[in-house]
């Protein structure tokens, strides 16, 4: 143990973590399952199920930041300040150290960075007209990097398990698979947060690899009492958020339209375990219980016949043994932000998103593959420009600026590859969400822009990407591609590459038939 004390991993110092000797975890790594012991277990998964070998990528991890409900181009990276006001918008923009370039005037942070980062203006989906506008299926093509949905699927019914469907790996399970985790890195491949438990969208699971390649999702955030809850708390609201009456504001009154105080202090709690399917903390502590609770899910297994079962069992049982010392304070625990400087918890700003990105940084430097952090709100069909610059756009502009600074000032940028956008982007014309409708107290709501998927913005940064570029262009009115447009299946094939992923990579998925990983084309105008 003493001879990895210059490596920052989780796990590896047995003084930081008291309650458990190291005698005690080889005892339980010791237990079997049908014959199976955990260091088994780990040897496989760090085999891959495959012996081709990853080339050396630029990036040794990837950040993918989802913006839940997609964000408008028009707000964001592409506004159109010529445009008619219908179009335009309220906003102004702002220039960027990109020559001849624009943002939207409350990203000024970003923009004065923007040369550390491209931005691809003409992502869009190809899907039939049905799918491309729609939180489901969207959601399903962008974490899958697909065209299509599966054969037999509408955006109703993706939601929902269904016989026979073959689902495509999402591009976490995927990165699991083909680009895992060192052998001596005690966390999966991919790590979801802060608030994983709310976030059931279609694409996020393993599809035809298994579910040895699920995601590993974590709750870190405090809890959030917002009714359709949006933003980075303690900067979070509610679309519904009244506008003129001050009794019925967010806050702990009694006629408040929702009680904000439980997250007006967000700071995030460790992983807690004990709820972990399988095997939780205190079990863990106790071996004689911990064999007692094996023999039963063993009862139980045998009664199945289903493999998947197994598998599944297997992937929590893994997972609650590489957490365990995740669960205490430390100073190698990834999820301990008190470890972390003011200065720098400044740096990312005091609240919900920014300690993601902070979370985000330290599992990176414990060995993690990719983290995907998840920031709700950006569906805003109504009172859109009031959440935008109040809420949405401020938080964004300062925690992402402080994670690139960071990540820039530690050396860490050029082998971290960042990647943020939604599932969609927004209407090129502003509309109320419905004629007249109103909000909790009676007020009229002021219109926002609606779904669309012909057009959406995606930025990336480090990991090999070329930055200070602005890829492709839109018409006047920012609704439809002008110039080259890409496909999630490119964004996907972009992020394996900067990984090292060939694209002549293969999977089976369980009856041994072969998949490429790859089935797009990394846009070269990035590389």
């Amino acid at each position: 143990m003493s001879n990895h004390h210059s490596v920052h991993r989780v796990g590896c110092h047995v003084e930081d973590h008291p309650l458990i000797g190291r005698r005690d975890l080889l005892q339980i790594g010791g237990v079997s399952l049908l014959g199976m012991g955990l260091s088994d277990l780990l040897r496989l998964e760090a085999h891959a199920a495959t012996t081709q070998e990853v080339r050396p990528g630029k990036a040794k991890a990837v950040v993918f930041i989802f913006q839940s409900g997609g964000p408008s181009q028009h707000e964001t990276f592409d506004p159109k300040p010529e445009a008619p006001e219908s179009i335009r918008g309220e906003y102004g923009v702002t220039s960027t150290r990109t020559p001849g370039e624009m943002f939207c005037e409350y990203l000024p942070k970003l923009s004065t960075r923007s040369n550390r980062f491209s931005i691809v203006r003409t992502m869009h989906h190809i899907a039939e007209r049905e799918f491309r506008n729609e939180h489901n299926s969207c959601s399903y093509l962008l974490h899958t990097g697909s065209t299509s949905l599966p054969v037999g699927d509408t955006n109703a019914s993706i939601t929902q398990p269904r016989s026979g469907r073959i689902s495509w790996p999402s591009i976490g399970s995927m990165i699991a698979y083909a680009a895992p985790t060192a052998p001596d890195v005690g966390l999966p491949a991919k790590i979801e947060l802060p608030r994983a438990s709310l976030m059931n969208y279609p694409g996020y699971d393993s599809g035809l690899l298994g579910p040895q390649y699920d995601r590993f999702g974590l709750d870190l955030a405090a809890k959030c009492n917002a009714k359709d809850s949006a933003g980075s708390c303690p900067n979070c609201f509610s679309h519904d958020d009244p506008n003129l009456d001050p009794e019925r504001r967010p806050g702990p009154g009694p006629k408040a339209w929702w009680d904000n105080s439980s997250c007006r202090h967000p700071d995030f709690r460790l992983p807690d375990f004990g709820q972990t399917e399988g095997i939780n903390v205190a079990q863990l502590e106790n071996r004689a219980a911990l064999l007692h609770r094996l023999d039963d899910l063993r009862r139980n297994l045998d009664q199945s016949e289903r493999t998947t079962s197994l598998a599944a069992w297997d992937a929590h049982r893994k997972q609650a043994m590489r957490f365990i010392l995740a669960s205490r304070p430390g100073k190698y625990n990834p999820f301990d932000l008190t470890q972390e400087s003011d200065r720098t918890r400044d740096l990312y700003g005091r609240e919900e998103w920014g300690q993601g990105f902070l979370v985000a940084r330290r599992l990176v430097e414990a060995g993690v593959r990719m983290v995907q952090i998840n920031l709700r709100g950006w569906d805003t069909h109504q009172n859109a420009f009031r959440d935008l610059k109040g809420k949405l756009l401020p938080s964004i502009d300062h925690c992402l600026s402080g994670f690139l600074d960071d990540l820039s000032d530690r050396g860490m940028l050029d082998e971290t590859l960042v990647v943020m956008c939604g599932e969609m982007g927004r209407t090129p014309r502003i509309y109320p969400i419905a004629e007249g409708g109103k909000n909790a107290s009676g007020e009229v709501f002021t219109p926002g822009r609606h779904h669309w998927g012909d057009v959406f913005p995606c930025f990336f940064a480090g990991g090999g990407i070329q930055p200070g570029r602005i890829i492709g262009r839109t018409d006047s009115q920012g609704g439809l591609p002008i110039t080259e447009a890409y496909t999630p299946e490119d964004l996907a094939a972009t992020i394996f590459h900067c990984l090292g992923i060939g694209r002549e990579r293969e999977f089976q998925d369980s009856t041994g038939r072969p998949y490429r990983v790859y089935r797009g084309q990394p846009i070269q105008s990035l590389l």
